[in-house]
């Protein structure tokens, strides 16, 4: 128990680049100070992914802690996303996605997920074909998807000449998605885990209790080392700098096998906000 780091810190995605294990989140952190000091805090914890998007709000204050920053761009991985309003379509991923770089200051990112299926499977490709077009283009290194159901991965590779690199969705043990994940895994696709700590609702549940006394970890920290010892990237997130810096610490220690087998039995469907994965394409 609480044994050495058993995983890089970096997973391989399928178009030859890496990206960080783990990440800060800055959903719901204010445009301003809040956010300006939460990714400086992170930075200087040892985050080096950043996952905003355009509907934050907050790009503007993410870019310029990295520029204040004194670690160099190429070391930063910075993940936006684009949002379909008022819909999908090729022209509106492709201006938006040109308004998040001039936001955040960046020449380039690193990757930019398109935020929900929505409701056309049309439309949605050609926001697809948007994403392909600022790839090659080297706007933008690596593109995925957010909330994406089977069905509408599955279109993807019907349809897409690129398949997506991630998938980001609302996992942890109360909601493990394991069918999507394992559909993803076999696609070549990385799981990339949003509300990793069920944004709270589960951080006193006695059964994560218990086993987080044992390794003398607090029970946010276990909940993230589960999701990275799954292989998903995992992207917590606070605007306090304890919890901050707290919750990049769990690289000393990997869960038991016997532990991980147990939480993968907590799952209940824990939806804390959305889940557009069940949208029809």
């Amino acid at each position: 128990m609480g044994g050495a780091l058993s995983r890089p810190d970096t997973f391989s995605m399928n178009d030859v680049h890496e990206i960080p294990v783990i990440g800060l989140g800055v959903y719901k952190t204010a445009p301003g100070a809040e956010t300006y000091n939460a990714v400086k805090w992170g930075l200087a914890a040892g985050y080096r992914l950043i996952d905003t998007a355009w509907i934050y709000k907050n790009q503007e204050s993410v870019g310029k802690a990295i520029r204040d920053s004194d670690i160099p761009r190429e070391d930063i991985f910075v993940t936006t996303k684009f949002f379909p309003t008022p819909k999908h379509g090729y022209d509106e991923c492709w201006h938006q996605v040109l308004q998040s770089m001039e936001q955040l200051g960046l020449e380039y990112l690193d990757l930019v997920l398109i935020h929900t299926p929505g409701a056309s499977g049309d439309d949605r490709m050609d926001s697809w074909k948007a994403l392909e077009n600022l790839k090659d283009q080297g706007k933008v290194k690596s593109i995925g998807v957010s909330n994406y159901g089977i069905k509408h991965l599955q279109q993807l590779k019907e349809r897409a000449i690129i398949m997506p690199a991630v998938n980001q969705c609302e996992v942890n043990p109360y909601i493990n998605r394991r069918t999507l994940h394992d559909y993803c895994r076999a696609n070549g696709i990385i799981m990339m885990a949003y509300s990793p700590m069920t944004k709270g609702k589960k951080l006193n549940d006695p059964k994560l209790v218990s086993i987080a006394k044992r390794y003398n970890r607090t029970p946010a920290q276990i909940l993230i080392r589960w999701s990275i010892d799954n292989g998903c990237v995992v992207i917590p997130k606070s605007s306090k700098q304890v919890r901050i810096e707290e919750n990049f610490n769990v690289f000393d220690f990997s869960l038991d096998e016997d532990d991980k087998y147990e939480m993968d039995t907590w799952d209940e469907y824990l939806v804390t906000g959305w889940d557009p994965t069940i949208l029809e394409v």
